[in-house]
């Protein structure tokens, strides 16, 4: 799987061409969804920390292994997660970028409470409104960000967006990390494949890029 550390370092070397403040503070997540674990092996074994994946069942029978092997491996929940799901999201889990409601959040938080153990969460924000995509529309983003904070204290750690596949997602960048900076939030999930370079230079922190490290998902 020599191809997959190509492409991860081709990666690492369009992001060391950003400016030092912006390159310092960015990290990869490699999005292993549907791809075996001999795919993944290669990085894990060259120290890569944080990987993602979309669905806790595929998690838990890729991960449970590697994670208890190599204690310093982060895990990133980025898909849409059911609350029927999020106590063993909880287990499995380090981050998790698709928090958008209460009834989720409360969940969350009484499963971390059961566990032991507690995480780290982006909100996630539907900038463009799209119908078809999960994420709180802006206007409510602030209320909910101090219900997480204040009343359950979640560790809200910034935001997460998808902008929209058919239009130039600069704007949407641009929008939600002013929105991250106004609510004081030190990490910012946006980028992937196709535009995590624009992504970093708008203040990303956590760039999600599966396709680009692993090839195309068949």
């Amino acid at each position: 799987m020599s191809s997959v550390l190509e492409r991860f370092e081709k990666i690492q070397a369009v992001i060391s061409k950003q400016p030092a403040d912006l390159k310092e503070s960015t990290k990869i997540i490699a999005v292993s969804k549907t791809f075996p674990i001999e795919h993944i092996k290669p990085l894990v074994d060259r120290g890569h920390v944080h990987f993602g994946e979309n669905k806790v069942q595929e998690a838990e029978k890729k991960w449970a292994t590697l994670k208890n092997e190599n204690r310093n491996l982060k895990l990133h929940m980025l898909g849409k997660l059911q609350t029927n799901k999020a106590k063993k999201a909880v287990s499995i889990f380090d981050y998790i970028h698709s928090l958008d409601s209460k009834k989720l959040a409360d969940i969350l938080k009484k499963s971390e409470i059961e566990i032991g153990k507690n995480l780290s969460y982006f909100i996630q924000v539907n900038f463009a409104q799209e119908k078809q995509k999960s994420g709180l529309p802006v206007s409510d983003v602030l209320s909910f960000y101090k219900y997480c904070k204040n009343e359950i204290h979640l560790n809200i750690i910034g935001l997460m967006c998808f902008p929209p596949f058919d239009l130039d997602p600069k704007s949407f960048f641009k929008e939600a990390f002013e929105l991250n900076t106004k609510l004081g939030l030190r990490e910012l999930s946006m980028g992937m494949s196709n535009d995590y370079n624009d992504a970093i230079k708008y203040g990303s922190t956590f760039v999600r890029i599966g396709s680009s490290i692993f090839g195309e998902r068949k």
